[in-house]
Formats: structure tokens, C-alpha cells, sequence
């Protein structure tokens, strides 16, 4: 009997656009997946002949997410091109703001993106309140938001929606489904964080702002340094930060952290969300600046699950090709030398399983040919993941005195082995683990970086740009979503050539010229499906890597029409 083809088009609660496809045997078991992004964007290109002083403004375009990762990166790149050191102020807001954005990013997933994934709010409708009461203790001893009559509140408005057919963000989704585990309290419990997660968050936004001016898409980073000196100078604004952090890392740990050591008692025993990882290779890259020379995680890569070595990674053995990308040039190209010139050849006609179960004739992907706008990322040919299982795994794996005990306590609480961690379970774990990492140990930074106003106020480093000269550099760090680097060429005083590889580009990408899967498609592979008409399994394991395609892969017409032409008038006589 031949496979059938399932279309998951799109994948909602992410950033962008992103298809996923699978072929699955007579008994619903995935055969082949593969993964597509299905826009394409030219930031790349943009960038190419502007003052390089502009690429970290125009590179956070990227995404509206995570706005300050490329912000950061484009910004650090240029520095690493121009030998420039930023003052260690500079470094420690930098860190503050990337802190505000890990605990804004990870709770909104968790909550907003992924966490319908795990909880039925259907179900929610149907508990008992006194009895969800007194199930929030078990996992914290100071539950948020799940006193009697606070859940009795929460129940009383989703009932509401549900009773007048107005869902909003629950709608269209697989209430029912024979994966969900936890009990109707449990989902209550759920469905009371991910409302009070909508403040939340908004406070988080906050404490990027405090010294970024705005979020998203900040303000105050520039080539050398930061421009909010007269922030970091006033005690109230400071004072703020500290309030605003307390917050966030409160809700991180008697709400994010209950609920996910909640998920992982009740759903260690669904198969779907056990099964180890596909791909077995890990990276990580040092970030989270703590002081003058200590970060909260560590670098590394971990190959095909041995965990007794952590090996330093060789920048040079980064490659991109494009064998299945939508894309001129196939050949593995270290990012320096990078090319991102469209090749699109479209879709193909076949018959899939529809939404009913039965086939329908859908266009589908080229699976021999190309299928996504997204490059297959290599480390010496390798697939790797990278994010925060990455993160944590290579911190532990090096005995991180910070992370160790985190991850031990975890596993503790939870009766589960260290096997679990790299599962989609574990994977959505690790994002909370980080967060609470950020949370109990963030303010060290904050801390160090008050001890050193006292002695310094600099907050920027002077530079010059020679224009007779070549210049490259990168930036290479872990972001909410995992490992970023950002390369540049600069030449006759102006960006030669820039490439960004993305965390969502390192774990999203089809199959390079061996046949070799990334995460996406190699954690697919192998999954049963109870249902083919409400793939959740498909959707619950890619929502573990938190996809971000807007920063993977501008819109552009296949037709080969102009969607539009600007001409911006800028000024190339500025110096610095």
C-alpha cells in the first residue's frame, strides 16, 4: 500500500510561514517529513552597499519578535569587523535587554504559541474550581492566579466566548484529542496562566524598553556602545528594572515552571512526545554576559548523543548549501562567502489526506527537487539543533555550576531520566529552564553593572572606518530560539556581503545533497499519527523548537513582477 501524503499548511502560532508535509504508512506512522518555508525575504540583500553602521537597524526587520537578536548581531558583527571592544556598561545593558527578551519570548511561547498544544480548554470548562485550587500546590507553593475564585472567574469568561461562538485564539483547534493528558483541573489551572501570561508579558515589553528606548525594534545600540547613558544613570529608571524584573521571574517560577513540571508528570507516558530526537548533534554558543568574563551559558557541540565530550566549535567549519532551497547555487558555502539568489520551481499536483480524512487532489512540494526558501545549515556536514535544549544540554554536559543543579532538581521533581530531556517533552522543558536560569541569576548582571557606574560611566568606544580597506566579521550567540551568527564583508566603506543563519535556519532546513534530515524532519519521522485528519503530534513537536520562518527565510512575487520600488536618499558623508 503506497503512503499517504498529509499537508500541514500553514502552521499556525508562529512567526511567518511554514509547511509542513509528511508521508505516513497504513498504520499513520511518519515515512519522510519535510519541511517549507514558504516566503522569501532579501534582507540580505537589502543591506549590500549601506553604511555598515546601518546593518544592525535593518537586520532587526527580520522578524518582529525577536527584534533585538538581530539588532544585537548586526551591530556586533560590524564591531568584529572594525576590532571595535565596547566598554563593559555597554556589554552588561546589551545583556539586560537580552535578558527582558528571553523571559518576554519564552513565556509568550509557552503560553501563546505552544501551550494549546498541551492543554485542552474545552476541557478547562468542566472542572471543578475548589479541586483546581488545590491541585496548583502540588507543584509550587505559591501558585499565581489559582485561588477558587480566580479560576471561577477565568472558567466563567472562556464560557463566554465558547457559549456566543466567538473562540478567538481557541478556535479551529483539536479539543479532544487522544494525546491530551492533563485532567480538566489541570487544564483549568493552564488556562488561568495563559491569560495572566497576557500581563505579563506586557511587562516584560516594559523592561526591554527601560533601556531600548522601545520594543519592539529598539533604539539604543550603536557600532561601539549604547546611547542610554542617561538611563543607566537614574536610579528610578533602574529601580523600575529591578521591579519589573522581580515580576517577570516570579511568574516564571510558581507559573511557567509549575505548569511544565505539571505537563511533564501527565505526559511522560504519550509516546509522541518521548521519542528521542532525530538529529543527536547539539550546539551552543556562550551568552548572557554575567560580569567581566562570565556568562550564564556555555559554547559547545555534543555529537550524535555523547555527552562525556563537549567539543569547541570551528567557526570555519560552518556551511550553508541549497540543494532542496529555493535557491541558484547549491554548493556548501561558509556564510562569508554566502549567496542568496532565487531559484523558485514551484509546487507539483498529488492527492493528500484532507481535512475529513478523505483524499483531495492539493498542490504539494517537489520532494526530489526544491522545496523551501530556508538553506540547509552544516557544521562539517552535520545537521545540528540548536536552542535552548542545545543550551542547556552543553551547559550541563560541561558542568555549569549554575545549570547542573537546575536541571537535577528538574528531573527530580519530575521522576523523569536525563533521556527525557532530549525529546519534544524535554525540549520544552530546557526553554523553561532557561527562563528560570535568566530568572534566578539575571540580576547578577544588573548588580555588576551598577558596582561599575560607580567607578566608570563609559558607555561607548570611539572608532574609524577606513574605506581603503576590507573588512569582515561576525557575530555568533544563543538567542530565545538558539545559536545566531551574523557575517559581513565590508568594502570601499560599505557592506560587501551579509548573511544571517538563524536558529529556525539550523533546524527548519530540507535535506542536503546526501539525503542528511534536519531537526524538523528528523523528529517527525517515526511518530504515529492517532488521527490524520488532526495531525497534533505534528504540530506539538514543531512548536517545541518555537519556529521562527520570518527570520529563516521579503515577500516576493514568483511571477517574477515587481511588488513595488522605493528609492531612499541617504547622506555616505558621516563619519564617526
Amino acid at each position: 500500500m503506497a503512503n499517504k501524503r498529509v499537508v500541514v499548511d500553514p502552521i499556525t502560532r508562529i512567526e511567518g510561514h511554514l509547511r509542513i508535509e509528511v508521508e505516513v504508512d497504513e498504520n499513520n506512522v511518519i515515512q519522510d517529513a519535510y519541511s517549507t518555508a514558504t516566503l522569501w525575504r532579501g534582507l540580505e540583500t537589502i543591506v549590500k552597499g549601506r553604511d555598515p553602521r546601518d546593518a544592525g537597524f535593518i537586520m532587526q526587520r527580520i522578524c518582529g519578535v525577536c527584534t533585538f537578536s538581530h539588532y544585537r548581531a548586526g551591530i556586533e558583527a560590524v564591531e568584529n569587523a572594525l576590532g571595535i571592544v565596547p566598554p563593559l556598561n555597554a556589554k552588561l545593558t546589551r545583556t539586560l535587554m537580552n535578558q527582558a527578551l528571553f523571559m518576554h519570548d519564552h513565556v509568550i511561547h509557552f503560553y501563546h504559541l505552544h501551550g494549546l498544544d498541551w492543554v485542552d480548554i474545552v476541557s478547562a470548562l468542566s472542572a471543578d474550581e475548589a479541586k483546581a485550587s488545590k491541585e496548583a500546590f502540588k507543584y509550587t507553593d505559591y501558585p499565581i492566579g489559582t485561588g477558587e475564585n480566580d479560576l471561577k472567574r477565568v472558567k466563567t469568561k472562556v464560557k463566554e466566548f465558547v457559549d456566543k461562538g466567538r473562540l478567538g485564539p481557541f478556535a479551529n483547534a483539536y479539543w479532544g484529542h487522544k494525546t491530551y493528558r492533563l485532567t480538566p483541573e489541570q487544564n483549568l489551572i493552564a488556562l488561568s496562566h495563559y491569560l495572566k501570561a497576557l500581563e505579563i508579558q506586557r511587562d516584560l515589553a516594559k523592561l526591554m524598553a527601560l533601556f531600548g528606548g522601545k520594543n519592539p525594534h529598539p533604539q539604543s545600540l550603536s557600532v561601539g556602545g549604547v546611547t542610554c547613558v542617561m538611563d543607566l544613570l537614574d536610579p528610578s529608571r533602574m529601580a523600575e528594572y529591578m521591579t519589573l524584573f522581580k515580576k517577570g521571574a516570579d511568574f516564571i517560577k510558581n507559573a511557567y515552571e509549575a505548569d511544565v513540571i505539571m505537563a511533564a508528570k501527565m505526559y511522560k507516558g504519550e509516546s509522541t512526545v518521548t521519542q528521542k530526537a532525530g538529529v543527536m548533534n547539539f550546539m551552543a554558543y556562550q551568552d548572557m554576559q554575567l560580569s567581566r568574563g562570565e556568562f550564564l551559558f556555555d559554547s559547545g557541540i555534543i555529537k550524535d548523543g555523547d555527552f562525556s565530550t563537549v567539543h569547541e566549535i570551528n567557526e570555519d567549519l560552518i556551511t550553508e548549501e541549497a540543494t532542496h532551497s529555493w535557491y541558484q547555487d547549491n554548493e556548501p558555502l561558509h556564510p562569508y562567502d554566502g549567496k542568496t539568489n532565487p531559484n523558485y520551481t514551484g509546487l507539483k499536483d498529488m492527492d493528500t489526506v484532507g481535512p475529513d480524512g478523505k483524499d483531495i487532489h492539493s498542490k504539494v512540494i517537489d520532494k526530489d527537487g526544491k522545496y523551501s526558501w530556508i538553506k540547509s545549515p552544516r557544521y562539517d556536514g552535520m545537521a545540528m539543533e540548536v536552542g535552548p535544549l542545545s543550551a542547556i544540554l552543553v551547559s550541563y554536559a560541561k558542568g555549569n555550576k549554575r545549570i547542573v543543579p537546575l536541571v537535577d532538581e528538574f528531573l527530580k521533581t519530575t521522576g523523569l531520566p536525563f533521556e527525557a530531556l532530549y525529546t519534544t517533552l524535554g525540549r520544552t522543558a530546557a526553554r523553561m529552564l532557561q527562563a528560570k536560569a535568566i530568572a534566578i541569576y539575571g540580576l547578577e548582571t544588573f548588580e555588576n553593572l551598577i558596582a561599575n557606574l560607580k567607578v566608570d560611566e563609559t558607555t561607548y568606544s570611539t572608532y574609524s572606518v577606513d574605506k581603503n580597506k576590507e573588512y569582515k566579521g561576525r557575530f555568533i550567540g544563543d538567542v530565545p530560539r538558539g545559536m545566531l551568527s551574523h557575517w559581513v564583508r565590508i568594502k570601499d566603506g560599505v557592506v560587501e556581503n551579509y548573511q544571517a543563519v538563524v536558529p529556525s535556519t539550523w533546524n527548519a532546513g530540507p535535506k542536503d545533497s546526501k539525503g542528511g534530515v534536519g531537526p524538523y524532519e528528523a523528529n517527525l519521522i517515526g511518530v504515529k499519527i492517532k488521527d490524520l485528519s488532526k495531525p497534533l503530534e505534528i504540530i506539538r513537536i514543531i512548536h517545541s523548537f518555537d519556529p521562527c520562518i520570518a527570520c529563516a527565510v521579503h515577500v516576493m512575487d514568483v511571477k517574477g513582477n515587481d511588488l513595488g520600488t522605493f528609492k531612499v536618499e541617504h547622506s555616505s558623508s558621516s563619519t564617526c
